[in-house]
């Protein structure tokens, strides 16, 4: 399955699922990526770290790490 790291510059995806468990889905949640959500990829740093998202209309970094947590569609 498909990861937000994977996603496209311009694309957007729709969130399926969050992988990890403890603390760091916990956070991830709280940045208000959930389940159904729809998430816009504006920017990917030139090495992959951060990834910079549009989502519930403001922007996140997200590092790459997380980012390969968040299965999308």
């Amino acid at each position: 399955m498909k990861t937000l790291r994977n996603a496209k510059i311009g694309e957007t995806v729709r969130v399926v699922k969050l992988d990890g468990a403890g603390a760091v889905k916990r956070r991830i949640m709280d940045m208000g990526i959930t389940k159904g959500i729809d998430v816009y990829v504006r920017k990917v740093a030139p090495l992959g770290d951060p990834v910079e998202v549009t989502v519930r209309g403001y922007e996140l970094s997200l590092r790459k790490a997380d980012a390969e947590m968040i299965l999308v569609e």
